[in-house]
């Protein structure tokens, strides 16, 4: 049964609104992105990620992906500062999205493409150990890219591959290997509602957080009172916040992937 015009006209606003061709956004986009649509990213397994983050994600109605790895420096056999791979499990039987940061937290820009395999490959095992869904979503430690990574990783599976750069995802842009994001870390707290704001005309926030508090690395500390903040303000304006894995609802990855080129320009 045909649609009816007005559905047409919508989805070519909507289009229009992206700034896109003809051609290409009926095949990036499974569906529109809405308003309000945020994404939360954890980084480096912080204690506090199974201890204070989850219970609130849980309390707001909130998902979240959590990028694991397991830190030499400080080691991560020390469970006051990164949780054990019990409280990683536990994370996912909560129903948040386990995710990859490589093993040992290796800048991807200082490895090849055989030792980025094996960093892959530990965190992998791991989650199989740990009955937690082999990792379609992966952060790069440091913020760094490389084209040996963005060629890799989808080749392994990964759907979408999270970056830094300080600015929105835009779905009809930004190759789906190169996600731009925002860090919450500091007590700025005019810099993080503006980012929030900005997910909107088809564009989406992803947000990186690091430890709340992060007793390992506290220049990227979060204080748990702004954080906590933050939620608040999502919550109270009726913001959707997923996990990274969730943006598959919207972008077509393989059609992505083939059409838009990658651009290591502003991410890091």
């Amino acid at each position: 049964m045909a649609l009816p015009a007005r559905f047409h006209l919508a989805w070519l606003l909507t289009l229009l609104e992206l700034g896109l061709g003809h051609d290409v956004p009926a095949q990036v986009l499974r569906r529109p992105v809405p308003d309000k649509l945020v994404v939360l990213t954890f980084d480096d397994a912080a204690v506090s990620h199974a201890t204070f983050v989850a219970p609130l994600l849980k309390k707001y109605g909130f998902d979240g992906t959590f990028f694991v790895c397991e830190f030499r420096e400080p080691p991560f056999s020390d469970k006051s500062k990164y949780m054990s791979w019990a409280q990683i499990q536990g994370l996912h039987r909560r129903g948040f999205e386990v995710a990859s940061h490589t093993l040992t937290h290796q800048h991807v820009n200082k490895m090849n493409r055989v030792q980025l395999g094996a960093e892959l490959d530990s965190i992998e095992a791991r989650c199989r150990t740990w009955h937690i869904p082999r990792p379609v979503t992966f952060a790069y430690p440091g913020y760094d890219t490389a084209p040996t990574a963005t060629a890799l990783l989808p080749e392994r599976g990964y759907q979408f591959a999270r970056a830094g750069g300080g600015r929105a995802y835009n779905p009809a842009q930004d190759n789906p290997m190169l996600l731009p994001s925002f860090s919450i870390s500091g007590t700025d707290t005019a810099k993080v509602f503006n980012a929030i704001r900005q997910a909107q005309k088809g564009r989406v926030v992803i947000l990186t957080v690091h430890g709340v508090p992060d007793v390992a690395h506290d220049w990227v500390t979060t204080p748990p009172a702004l954080f906590e903040q933050y939620l608040q303000y999502l919550h109270d304006r009726h913001y959707r916040v997923i996990a990274l894995r969730d943006l598959a609802r919207y972008v077509n990855v393989p059609e992505a992937l083939r059409t838009l080129p990658p651009r290591y320009e502003n991410l890091k």
